[in-house]
């Protein structure tokens, strides 16, 4: 029987979780979630939520509806309303970390930018094989043998021959009564997913544009651990060379200097014949820029998209952070051949607002 409290106690976590959906959009626009996550678990800053009560003011100090009054005058107690006067000892706004799970975000997310379950591409997967201990037999090592089985035998055939002696309850299994574990081998279909970020670390990047582009690769992060069991990342950050760097350093790297992105596309293909082989793999890219580029490079760099990453790729997302240095011209080499690539995505990103749009412009399609 569930106890009244553990009722309160789950209906008052919903009711904070309620609050956490509301303001979802906000956390997902400025990223103040980033700094609190864990392994599993992620913690969110929310306002204090009081119990509705009655406070009871003084008697006959009037009220809404009580003497003279002029429109506009402040209603209550305390002779400076603008907030100025005398320090005071009353307790202020409360805010209460509310922890929630990976997959709790996930799905708040699915369900706030009506995200689709992803598909994972035709026959891509790899068959995971699931060993099972579903039955018995006779014969086996005697690391599986069944010891409550095997008892059983051994007693149920002395007391069937009358050699039991229940004052002496001796049972010695002889060769024929020990049982062993048996098992079956399951192939399971397991999805396999694994994502390449790219991110533009060059002197037009600045830390504002670089915060936008981690704050967004957390969020597709969260979605895709949802919609695969193994989800494998890499991360590129590039400025006139690409280096592959862990998530770490992905995330805190300050860096400037020139910009060639086709750097950048070599790293990601190198990776991807490393490591993950496009008939096994649910292979996504995520590359984010200031749209500068070293002007011979343009060419370079659309000859790679088209022959080497959309042909094995689920998506490839390229996101435009505006920035204040950068030239912005890449995405308009990109659209020249958009329209030819059902899985090539772009995205104008001009502020922090703008992540909350571009998340479902990558994700919206469900591939």
């Amino acid at each position: 029987m569930t106890r009244s409290i553990d009722r309160d106690n789950q209906r008052f976590k919903e009711i904070v979780r309620g609050k956490v959906r509301q303001g979802l959009k906000k956390y997902i626009t400025h990223g103040e979630i980033l700094g609190r996550k864990g392994r599993e678990t992620v913690s969110i800053p929310v306002p204090n939520i009081e119990i509705p009560h009655f406070r009871h003011g003084n008697k006959g100090s009037g009220g809404v509806g009580q003497g003279e009054g002029e429109p506009g005058q402040p209603i209550g107690r305390g002779e400076d309303a603008d907030g100025h006067g005398e320090p005071g000892d009353e307790q202020g706004q409360h805010i209460r970390e509310a922890e929630l799970t990976i997959d709790e975000l996930a799905q708040m997310l699915g369900e706030e930018l009506q995200l689709p379950a992803i598909q994972p591409k035709g026959q891509d997967t790899i068959k995971a094989i699931k060993t099972r201990y579903n039955s018995i037999r006779q014969t086996g090592p005697d690391s599986l043998r069944h010891f409550k089985r095997t008892y059983k035998r051994a007693l149920r055939r002395l007391i069937a021959s009358s050699e039991y002696d229940p004052l002496k309850p001796m049972v010695v299994p002889t060769r024929e009564d020990e049982r062993f574990r048996s098992w079956t081998e399951v192939p399971l279909p397991q999805a396999n997913a694994a994502v390449i970020y790219i991110m533009d670390v060059s002197g037009s990047m600045t830390d504002d544009q670089k915060e936008i582009v981690r704050t967004e690769a957390f969020w597709i992060d969260t979605w895709l651990k949802s919609q695969y069991d193994g989800l494998q990342r890499r991360y590129v950050v590039h400025d006139a060379v690409a280096h592959e760097v862990d998530e770490d350093t992905f995330y805190r790297v300050r860096e400037s200097g020139g910009t060639r992105i086709s750097s950048a596309y070599v790293a990601a293909k190198t990776i991807i014949e490393r490591d993950f082989p496009p008939a096994d793999w649910n292979i996504y890219i995520f590359q984010f820029s200031d749209g500068d580029n070293w002007g011979e490079d343009n060419t370079t760099c659309l000859r790679v998209i088209q022959q080497d990453f959309l042909p094995i790729c689920n998506l490839f997302c390229y996101g435009q952070v505006e920035s204040p240095y950068g030239s912005g011209d890449y995405l308009k080499e990109l659209r020249r051949i958009n329209s030819r690539f059902e899985n090539l995505i772009l995205s104008e990103i001009k502020n922090k607002d703008g992540i909350y749009e571009s998340i479902r412009t990558f994700l919206g399609k469900g591939k």
